[in-house]
């Protein structure tokens, strides 16, 4: 094989480098607005900051209560991630292993779910919910059950979607191996498909989490102020007065660590699952 042109070369790297710097740059604003006092980040724009201070990573969790909004964030991104893969694990395997009737519509119908903007769902959920409470008592409104509920919505097509062709690539006779074995379709299931699959779960369980835990749409309207979540909580910071823009940006550094730390973690499966999922 021919390697590669050097003005190749160099417009690769010249690429890289402007990309680097188009995440870098914002990135360093935001680390150093946070380590500076209110009133350097009002004044004049530095790069660096004249006087460094850690207590906008202490005062964050006194100025509104971030701490109960990182809970809530992180129950409902859990709970949705958990419910998710529970589901699409079982919906996929299904489609994938067995053939019945209207199975096609049935795959069609879950994919065009994504077609639509989420707003469209918006007030009918709310109109269900509040139906549902006038019924059978059952509040959803203001509840984190309620947008757990409502984050599946989201996450289940494309979860169900990416699961069935990565289950379809799995060869159907360790399926009939572990059943000539006297194991179960489900003992075959947690046995022989989820292990194979495990690049592709995890995949779906990122997908699902960075769904939940940065939403604001239905976070906004589906929330009380108990219920809150980090994305709601944050514009907290804004009040008559003025903006803890410092506050702000620590808030966000500390909120991104769950993200950041997941996905250093499960990297290795992430990259496999959307590979595989990219081929196929």
């Amino acid at each position: 094989m021919f390697g590669e042109p050097h003005w190749f070369r160099w417009v690769r790297r010249a690429g890289l480098a402007v990309f680097a710097l188009i995440v870098l740059v914002p990135l360093w604003v935001m680390i150093t607005s946070a380590l500076k006092p209110l009133r350097d980040v009002q004044a004049q724009f530095r790069w660096l900051p004249t006087e460094w201070t850690l207590s906008p990573f202490v005062d964050i969790w006194s100025t509104i209560p971030l701490g109960r909004y990182f809970v809530n964030s992180l129950v409902v991104a859990l709970g949705a991630t958990l419910l998710s893969l529970l589901v699409a694990v079982s919906a996929a395997y299904a489609i994938s292993r067995y053939r019945f009737r209207g199975r096609r519509l049935f795959s069609l119908a879950i994919l065009s779910t994504q077609m639509f903007p989420g707003i469209l769902f918006l007030l009918p959920l709310f109109l269900i919910y509040v139906n549902i409470a006038q019924t059978t008592g059952i509040v959803l409104v203001g509840t984190l059950p309620g947008l757990v509920i409502t984050y599946l919505t989201f996450s289940l097509p494309f979860s169900v979607w990416m699961l069935v062709g990565y289950f379809e690539s799995i060869p159907r006779e360790l399926d009939e191996a572990a059943l000539v074995d006297g194991t179960g379709p489900l003992g075959a299931l947690l046995r022989v498909v989820v292990p194979a699959a495990l690049p592709g779960i995890v995949a779906v369980a990122v997908y699902a989490f960075m769904t939940a835990w940065g939403e604001v749409l239905f976070a906004s309207v589906l929330t009380s102020d108990s219920t809150r979540t980090l994305a709601i909580g944050l514009p907290a910071y804004s009040t008559q007065s003025g903006v803890y823009w410092n506050q702000v940006m620590a808030a966000g550094l500390v909120v991104s660590v769950p993200v950041v730390a997941g996905f250093l973690l499960l990297q290795r499966y992430l990259v496999q699952g959307l590979t595989s999922g990219a081929v196929k």
